[in-house]
């Protein structure tokens, strides 16, 4: 099996996609001329719903199955260090990405529906074994995708209609990993099914807020699981329910000689490795889709659901009230409800009309109970008998969506997309918005690309993660915010511009350029303000971003190489809301001057490569990948700008090998690969505490080895 590249140009769009091994969906070949009908079937279907939806103009960067099998870490490796090898994707903590420096607005998408976000946390909801590919769309979208739009993370997940089998694996080693997984896949009659599952144990669920190998107080436990049915009921039509569940339990590290302020039951005196805070995190979601893939309609209809829930413990010893003043026990939870409908109606040759309508409605509901202290005038404790407010509260909400756009065919080398759609919120903001898009896609000669867009975004405030707008209960408390006052977060409102060009070089060599800038009003931004791990929104009045980013790929024969390297950066000016987590001398800064947001990063860049060798035994596949950042934002040393500093550069390479056997008996489908995780070992930080809305340190991790194995059947 040789190493090839993906390089795709799908209805005018751009995407170039990370080396993988050539690979096709194979074809059963028992005879069954009823199977190789469902299966041709099964393929068409796919095809005909990916063309509802294709990101015409947009820039996309795809990550094969066989891709994500042979990488640092295998198909074990999570969702954001699968991304983080995309161009312009900024490495965060608590495992959180900004693609082109936004900070969150990313939409999740499974076979093209779009799965309600979840609360923030640790966890993550998706597992990279789930799917047969997974793309980034970025840039200018489509009137298709609304709502969340630095970027999209589609996921086609496998389905059972090409072949049978699965796997089951084992991979564990540095840190206390433990990760055990399983797969199954297949099909009977029109019937396709696809099932997996994980389980993960570790002592580093969270970054270390140290600079030590091993983190204090930081074991995790979590499960992921998904399932995929789908019946084919004719040769046009298709019923879809797929749906899964990701459960993590995280401890919070905790940080050495931290000093006590404040006496709790006439104690006062605490070891600060001894806190023992938790988060416990639940996301359910399910879909049912239905598909009909006619000669000129195509559309699917999909109701789909999602609940979340995260809850904050504090110590239960009183840790946190004797070092902070108060202690927050949180609940959060959020139960959304909708259908989204997505079609496409080709009027002729050069006209291929896209349609689609969305509807959300999302139930949250926040309770916070909190321990403070009274305090008197001088703001002195003045007993050391805790008081507890209880801060309880829910919102019903919706979303509205409707698009319309046509793809135009001006000539066989350039494309014309254009359309708008029309967006309305009523949760705790009522807004709404008629969004224009246009993109233009040229091909003046074999292997060279241009793309020009501008699209009109309106993005609201995450809805689940909108707490109380009040925080007077609190006066006279030691949990009392300097500012007494917070207006309602609003909708983001940007225009958005992008050009690119892709050019096929010769020899195995490509190379991708693309640039844009970005004008907002009430720029949304999330910051950590409570004891809980979970962000909280708010606002920045007008707001601006730009960027450049390059990409590259070289094959030749069995090598294979990549890399991305990306320049940017974002600001905002006067912050209009949820004042009250805010320091009055930031406000005013802010209020006369643009700052860079916290999660702006100069300079990303991410690369890797592999090599496939025909040893007898089957493939040996070396293979590393790296990352590059030149710093998130940080205080200014000179303490006068916000978000003034930057943090330093760092850079960590990954290494892996993996044995593929080809047999014979026992041995055929057998894997075994070993890893190192930060080969150089480097000590790096990725916050280090400060910053607008910035919480305590994190520490990259240190280097690791991990082995696995896996038998496919």
């Amino acid at each position: 099996m040789s190493m090839t590249l993906r390089i795709l140009l799908l209805s005018g769009s751009l995407s170039l996609a990370v080396p993988a091994y050539a690979q096709g969906a194979p074809t059963p070949d028992n005879g069954d001329d009823a199977s190789d009908a469902i299966v041709v079937t099964a393929r068409r279907l796919d095809a005909a719903r990916d063309s509802i939806q294709p990101a015409l103009g947009a820039s996309e960067f795809r990550f094969e199955r066989i891709a994500l099998d042979n990488q640092p870490g295998g198909a074990d490796r999570n969702l954001t260090q699968v991304l983080l090898q995309a161009p312009g994707v900024t490495q965060d903590s608590y495992g959180a990405i900004h693609v082109r420096n936004e900070h969150a607005n990313l939409q999740y998408r499974l076979n093209g529906v779009i799965v309600p976000e979840s609360i923030s946390g640790f966890g993550q909801t998706f597992d990279p074994r789930l799917a047969d590919s997974i793309e980034l769309i970025t840039g200018t979208l489509p009137a298709q995708y609304g709502y969340r739009t630095s970027g999209v993370v589609s996921l086609k997940t496998q389905t059972g209609a090409f072949d049978n089998g699965g796997d089951i694996s084992y991979y564990g080693g540095s840190h206390g990993t433990i990760q055990p997984s399983a797969t199954l896949k297949g099909s009977s009659g029109n019937l396709n099914f696809f099932f997996s599952g994980s389980y993960l144990q570790n002592d580093l669920g969270v970054e270390n807020p140290i600079a030590t190998r091993d983190a204090i107080h930081d074991r995790t436990t979590q499960y992921r699981a998904f399932g995929y049915v789908s019946d084919i009921l004719s040769d046009t039509s298709r019923i879809t329910v797929f749906g899964g569940t990701a459960i993590g339990k995280f401890q919070i590290p905790n940080s050495p000689d931290q000093t006590e302020a404040f006496t709790l039951n006439g104690r006062s005196t605490f070891d600060s490795t001894l806190l023992d805070q938790n988060q416990r995190e639940i996301t359910h979601y399910g879909v049912a889709a239905y598909q009909y893939a006619g000669d000129a309609l195509n559309f699917q209809i999909a109701p789909f659901v999602r609940y979340s829930q995260t809850r904050f413990t504090p110590d239960s010893q009183g840790g946190d009230i004797i070092f902070n003043g108060f202690a927050d026990q949180s609940r959060l939870s959020s139960l959304a409800i909708g259908v989204q409908v997505d079609g496409s109606y080709k009027l002729s040759d050069i006209h291929t009309l896209r349609f689609g309508a969305f509807f959300q409605n999302e139930r949250t509901h926040s309770t916070v109970t909190s321990r403070l202290f009274p305090l008197d005038a001088n703001g002195d404790q003045t007993t050391d008998v805790p008081l507890t407010i209880t801060d309880s509260g829910g919102k019903t909400g919706q979303l509205y969506g409707i698009y319309l756009q046509d793809e135009w065919t001006l000539s066989p080398t350039l494309t014309l997309n254009f359309g708008a759609r029309f967006d309305a919120v009523r949760a705790y903001t009522r807004e709404q918005q008629l969004s224009p898009r246009v993109n233009l896609v040229w091909k003046p000669a074999s292997g060279t690309t241009f793309h020009l867009g501008y699209a009109r975004n309106f993005t609201p405030p995450p809805q689940e993660l909108v707490g109380t707008t009040t925080v007077a209960q609190f006066n006279g408390t030691t949990k009392a915010s300097e500012i007494p006052f917070g207006d309602p977060v609003r909708a983001e409102r940007e225009h958005y511009f992008d050009g690119g060009v892709q050019q096929e070089l010769g020899g195995g060599f490509t190379v991708g350029i693309d640039a844009y800038y970005k004008i907002k009003r009430n720029l949304l931004d999330e910051g950590q303000f409570g004891s809980s791990l979970v962000l909280s929104p708010f606002n920045y009045a007008t707001g601006n971003a730009w960027g450049v980013e390059l990409r590259t790929n070289y094959v030749h024969g069995p090598v294979a190489l990549y890399a991305n390297v990306a320049r940017g950066q974002e600001k905002g000016r006067n912050i209009i809301s949820s004042q009250f987590f805010f320091a009055q001398d930031e406000l005013d800064y802010i209020a006369t001057h643009s700052i860079f947001t916290d999660h702006s990063q100069r300079w990303t860049a991410s690369g890797g490569g592999s090599v496939t060798i025909h040893d007898g035994l089957g493939t040996l596949i070396p293979t590393f990948d790296f990352l590059y950042g030149d710093g998130l934002r940080a205080d200014d040393p000179n303490g006068v700008v916000p978000n003034g500093g930057k943090l330093p550069s760092y850079f960590t390479a990954n290494f892996g090998i993996a044995q593929n056997f080809d047999g014979p008996g026992a041995l055929k489908g057998l894997s075994v690969r070993f890893d190192v995780i930060n080969v150089f070992d480097k000590t790096y930080l990725i916050r280090d505490g400060s910053g607008v809305g910035v919480g305590a340190p994190q520490y990259g991790a240190r280097r690791g080895f991990f082995f696995g194995v896996r038998k496919a059947f």
